[in-house]
């Protein structure tokens, strides 16, 4: 499974980003499609999670309530679309994929995408 991820770009305090996952393939095996970041010098952290099925989702504390995780099953895409955004989400977004249910734990997931990156000015 390629993930390709894409939609990042500079943007000022108080604005909108949409991401787009592409998964060149949807495995019987992969249950749900994380979302994570890496601030520089931070470690990865996970933001949301989304499954195929149900479209259930999860997110982070620090994103409910401004960060919404869609899918397209047709399209095999996934989607985190992003508001109110603010300087500390400046980092690198990465999807991933897990069979191992709708988690936040990096070590569930085995395919990532290369990331895209997402700056916010103040």
């Amino acid at each position: 499974v390629q993930l390709q991820a894409s939609g990042g770009g500079l943007v000022q305090a108080g604005g909108s980003l949409r991401l787009s996952c592409a998964a060149s393939e949807r495995t019987f095996s992969s249950y749900a499609m994380g979302w994570f970041r890496q601030a520089p010098g931070k470690e990865r952290e996970f933001v949301a999670a989304i499954t195929w099925s149900s479209g259930g989702t999860y997110y982070a504390d620090s994103v409910k309530g401004r960060f919404t995780v869609s899918r397209d099953n047709a399209k095999n895409t996934v989607y985190l679309q992003m508001n109110s955004l603010k300087p500390e989400d400046t980092a690198v977004y990465y999807c991933a994929s897990t069979s191992r249910g709708l988690t936040s734990a990096t070590s569930r997931y085995s395919y990532w995408g290369q990331g895209t990156l997402v700056t916010v000015s103040s």
